[in-house]
């Protein structure tokens, strides 16, 4: 039907196209100049463009793309594609080989394209070029962005961002499709080693710092997936049905945040539908509440393939249609020409983009190095992920003297993982894996273990596919006889196990063994090894190495120390060691709630696919995520949100809140000791009680945090937090906006079982 329909239409394009250029060369269609694009003369420009001009800009160039992916079962969605028209499909045609996709160029109003690039771990573009042999492309391959929100640093991030925007800036690109903060509503979500939080106000924050960071090196930030994209499952389709409330203060809220805080260049409108709509086609998200109530003034780019209807992504003011296609081209052009869509809206789009257009590297022409500073970000890498990685368990066995002897075990060991699969994946130079990081920091690893671990990886590696950004290769568990254990034993100080998982873009994880569950296997290992040491007087550490939780209630007795590493970039393996061999003193604590029991976790009735439901998943916890649900029904977690040991200790005391001042912030302060022996660094966490509007409020909310300096063994600071207004705030179902309730609030600091209360009227 759309080859028919749509035939016609195409080929008078095409004439059209060839009989206009010749014109408007001379003179536009509007009788004015053909001035080149800049930064006064915007709308002067959209009167000079023709409507197959305005169309093409509005949609991705549709350069170096396989076919759209096969949408989901029951979503409804759907894309025909009509030729390329021409365009090159050549790898060699992208300006910047491996970026995600570019704008459409028109060269003689000086219009550039742009280029858009993944992703939220650092820059993916390709390393090698066939036009350039032997340059080196690789970009630096930062820590997750859980691992980010674990050092709950709002200035580390912004240093992060710098630097990622350094690598953006000094590579050609225009905007990075980063960073991701989708809330973690479940641990098994595909791709929440890209996200932040399962908090929405540290989700945001951070956010707001790496974007203020990228930004200010000149480039743009783009921040994704606007909203309610918490699952890989069905993802291109799936009806996320949720409350207003719980959109609002949950979902929508820490991109509120960013926006009002950074002001992104960008926003990436996401695959899913929300109460049946798709977002990508919702005025309501994207205009309404995007721009008018938060005043977003940015562009917004669908995901790549997302909705199914680009006349109705036109109206629902997306500025770019990504990565394009034909069809999309075609049926907007139809649209205008019916009247069923208004050029209006297509120079409402328009304007938009220009805005941001005039801001970037290629419009100022900006001439690249191709050569940023790869061995500082590497270094400022190191230092995020040993501040990221969160200690669990420590039964005084960590830090472990300098020289000591290891037993090595477990693949992740041996083949550490930077990051996770998909958009999130970072063509590096290198990684650093655990066995490496601890020899250079002088440790002394069993080299029987190291030469088994070797052989079995890559035997079974070489069985595999080669690890591209779509696919990471992972080894199954080597299994180890006990003689081979007690060995090892009789030579070692002490041993290290450490656990691994992969996950990625497109599918989630399982509820299973090996995956969010340990295998037989890996209970099995640890309990043996633990047995072996412990039989000698010697101790065992645990290392996970993953993106986001797995299990522990099942085996963390055991062990005598846990130290939770995430996915922690390419520097990961030295991070690691700076916390074993006490470099660094743990400071990171957990951005979510690791829970006793996957069924503990309240959307675990409700994710993929809701019962009774074809295409619909039911967001039925309503507030109750993660800590919220865990402290409102005192289910007790295996580990609490914000939860980390240190080698030191701190003490809190002086706890007030004081305000509200002229402008309603309340101010947050307390003094915070170091009583302990080793220096080291303090989160303090601020959670409120608000009086309840409606039912089904949590007891306790995150308000506020910051992370102190070092402090040495017994000195103190004082910690002030500064609360705007909006923190307090809850959706009032009754009357739909927002509303700060009167009566009393009840304020605590973490988990010190300090509390202040205060009125407000």
């Amino acid at each position: 039907m759309y080859w028919k329909r749509y035939g016609y239409v195409v080929a008078k394009a095409r004439l059209w196209s060839a009989v206009t250029a010749a014109v408007i060369s001379a003179a536009c269609p509007y009788g004015c100049s053909p001035d080149n694009l800049d930064e006064k003369n915007i709308d002067k420009t959209i009167r000079t463009l023709s409507l197959d001009e305005k169309i093409r800009l509005l949609v991705g160039t549709c350069k170096d793309q396989p076919n759209p992916p096969a949408p989901a079962p029951g979503t409804g969605s759907s894309w025909v594609t009509s030729g390329n028209d021409g365009i090159s499909t050549s790898s060699s045609a992208r300006k910047v080989p491996g970026s995600a996709g570019e704008s459409y160029a028109i060269d003689r109003l000086g219009i550039p394209a742009m280029v858009y690039a993944d992703g939220p771990a650092g820059l993916r573009i390709d390393p090698e070029r066939a036009d350039a042999p032997g340059e080196d492309f690789h970009c630096t391959a930062f820590p997750s962005a859980t691992l980010m929100a674990a050092t709950w640093d709002t200035a580390l991030a912004e240093k992060i961002g710098q630097a990622i925007g350094e690598e953006v800036h000094e590579h050609g690109v225009d905007i990075i499709l980063s960073p991701g903060m989708n809330i973690k509503r479940n641990p098994l979500t595909g791709r929440n080693f890209e996200y932040y939080s399962e908090d929405p106000l540290l989700s945001g924050k951070m956010a707001a710092a790496t974007v203020r960071g990228i930004q200010s090196q000149g480039v743009g930030a783009c921040i994704k997936h606007f909203a309610a994209n918490n699952q890989e499952t069905f993802r291109n389709g799936i009806n996320v049905i949720v409350s207003e409330r719980a959109l609002r203060e949950i979902y929508l809220r820490g991109f509120e945040i960013a926006v009002k805080e950074a002001s992104p260049w960008a926003v990436m409108s996401s695959y899913n539908r929300i109460n049946g709509t798709y977002v990508s086609q919702d005025r309501r998200l994207l205009d309404d509440i995007l721009r008018g109530e938060w005043g977003f003034d940015g562009i917004v780019m669908t995901d790549w393939w997302g909705a199914d209807d680009p006349v109705a992504q036109m109206e629902a003011h997306n500025n770019l249609l990504m990565p394009g296609t034909e069809s999309q081209i075609d049926i907007i052009r139809e649209a205008v020409e019916e009247g069923r869509l208004s050029e209006e809206i297509l120079d409402r789009n328009l304007r938009d983009l220009f805005h941001v257009m005039v801001k970037s590297p290629s419009f100022k022409k900006y001439r690249y190095s191709d050569a940023p500073d790869l061995k500082a970000h590497a270094e400022l890498s190191r230092q995020a992920a040993s501040e990221g990685m969160v200690l669990l368990e420590n039964k005084d066995m960590l830090p472990i003297e300098g020289n000591s002897r290891i037993a090595l075990f477990g693949n992740s060991s041996y083949d550490t993982q930077a990051g996770g699969s998909g958009s999130g994946y970072v063509h590096k130079k290198y990684k650093i894996n655990i066995a490496q990081g601890l020899e250079d920091v002088g440790y002394i690893l069993d080299h029987d273990l190291a030469q088994m671990y070797s052989r079995h990886i890559s035997y079974e590696k070489s069985r595999m596919q080669p690890e591209s950004f779509w696919t990471i290769p992972v080894a199954p568990e080597m299994d180890l006889d006990d003689e081979s254990i007690s060995k090892a034993a009789e030579k070692a100080d002490a041993a290290i196990f450490t656990i691994g998982r992969m996950s990625g873009e497109g599918s989630d994880r399982n509820p299973s063994k090996g995956d969010y569950y340990l295998s037989d296997l890996e209970t099995e290992l640890i309990a043996k090894i633990c047995k072996a040491f412990h039989n000698k007087a010697k101790k065992v550490a645990v290392i996970v190495n993953a993106g986001d939780a797995i299990d522990f209630s099942s085996w963390n007795s055991l062990p005598d120390a846990i130290l939770m590493a995430w996915l922690p970039g390419q520097e990961g393996g030295h991070a690691a060691a700076d916390i074993i061999s006490g470099r660094t003193n743990p400071s990171g604590r957990l951005p979510m709630t690791l829970a006793r029991n996957y069924f503990d976790i309240p959307s675990s009735a409700d994710f993929g696919l809701s019962e009774g439901h074809t295409d619909a998943v039911v967001y039925s916890e309503d507030l109750m995520v993660g800590y919220r649900y865990n402290d409102t029904f005192s289910v007790k977690p295996e580990y609490p949100f914000g939860y980390g040991l240190s080698y030191t200790r701190f003490s809190y005391s002086e706890f007030a809140v004081s305000g509200p001042d002229a402008e309603g912030r309340l101010t947050v302060s307390l003094k915070v000791r170091n009583t302990g022996d080793y220096a080291g660094k303090e989160t303090v966490m601020i959670f409120a009680g608000k009086p309840a509007l409606s039912e089904g409020r949590p007891v306790r909310e995150l308000c506020g945090f910051t992370k102190t300096e070092i402090l040495a063994p017994g000195e103190e600071a004082t910690v002030e937090i500064h609360m705007t207004p909006d923190v307090l705030r809850q959706w009032d179902i009754k009357a739909r906006n927002w509303t700060t309730a009167k009566g009393e609030y009840i304020f605590s600091a973490g988990s010190s079982g300090l509390k202040t209360s205060i009125c407000l009227r």
